[in-house]
């Protein structure tokens, strides 16, 4: 696309964005705790680079006394709080221009109505930003289901951009040229599953894998008991068959939070400017191992947990709820 390309996302960063969570029909009694816990996540983020939350008008305040210094608040109409998705993907070229790009959000197939307005996020964003938006017309594409190299490749998987509910007069094929032409990249490595308890965004690969440096993918493996083990193996192999190096996450820690079982992936993790590496994490030796094996497999970044649990009820984890913008 001209020249214009996703960058990876440990490239500096001007900013990330954030939304504060708002939804109460799907939060339910957990509202208040979601909103303790994205705040906690902007606090973690902003050590690192500026963060924008983003609040529906009349919650500004309860925001920045929530996030506190180096997160600016500002207010515009949102259903709900998943930048990653609802949030332009910026894409620079050589020369150092940046334009966004508007991809259709159809709230994971029509999964959480209304919204309208978080449809409009992307479009919002590029002009509080100052960006020069592209809309990418029907094409419907969430952040949370790719992942970029910065090296011509991109990682995603079937069970998401394959299923009927995105784009289901494509192809396969035709899919993967979206990608080509949008994004910048030259092949699309397509995974088989993400998480079997990941009905919400129906296989998002942030769940599963995410680069860490060219050619470098963090993949989250499980224990042979686990429901997912077989899956995420499978994933592996067609990594390392793509000629991918793997990095094996072996820690995939469950919670319960309001009756429900929930699952935190640590893969969901956010790589902020600088080497900071914001990973979601549950109480106990479970959070402990996630963050020790994050460690080991990335020494040369800072790693620091931050509450993943109430953010899993939700539907996500710390990458689903932040978006780079990249410098």
């Amino acid at each position: 696309m001209d020249g214009f390309a996703m960058p990876p996302e440990w490239a500096p960063h001007e900013r990330g964005v954030m939304a504060w969570p708002c939804r109460r029909s799907m939060w339910g009694t957990q509202l208040g705790r979601a909103k303790a816990d994205y705040a906690t996540t902007a606090k973690a983020v902003a050590r690192f680079e500026p963060v924008l939350m983003v609040t529906p008008p009349g919650q500004e305040a309860e925001a920045a006394a929530a996030c506190g210094s180096g997160v600016d608040v500002v207010a515009w109409p949102i259903d709900d709080s998943w930048t990653r998705d609802t949030g332009a993907i910026v894409v620079t070229d050589g020369a150092g221009q940046r334009r966004g790009i508007d991809f259709r959000f159809n709230s994971w197939g029509e999964t959480y109505l209304p919204y309208d307005e978080d449809a409009r996020f992307a479009e919002r964003m590029c002009a509080h930003l100052g960006l020069e938006r592209v809309d990418a017309g029907p094409f419907v594409l969430e952040g949370g289901s790719v992942t970029v190299d910065g090296d011509g490749v991109l990682v995603t998987t079937e069970q998401c951009l394959l299923h009927q509910n995105r784009n289901p007069s494509l192809s396969r094929a035709e899919i993967a040229d979206a990608l080509r032409a949008w994004l910048g990249v030259l092949e699309v490595v397509w995974l088989p599953y993400g998480l079997v308890e990941d009905d919400d965004t129906d296989g998002h690969v942030d769940n599963v894998a995410a680069f860490v440096a060219p050619g470098v993918v963090l993949a989250q493996t499980a224990d042979s008991d686990n429901p997912n083990a077989k899956r995420l193996r499978a994933n592996v192999d067609g990594l390392a068959a793509a000629g991918l190096e793997v990095l094996e996450l072996d820690v995939l820690p469950y919670a319960v939070v309001g009756g429900r079982r929930v699952v935190v992936p640590p893969t969901n993790l956010y790589q902020a400017d600088g080497g900071g590496v914001i990973v979601p994490v549950v109480d106990g030796d479970d959070g402990r191992r996630a963050l020790d094996a994050v460690a080991r497999l990335l020494p040369d970044r800072e790693v620091v947990g931050v509450p993943g649990a109430v953010l899993a009820f939700g539907g996500g984890g710390v990458h689903c709820i932040t978006q780079q913008v990249p410098a």
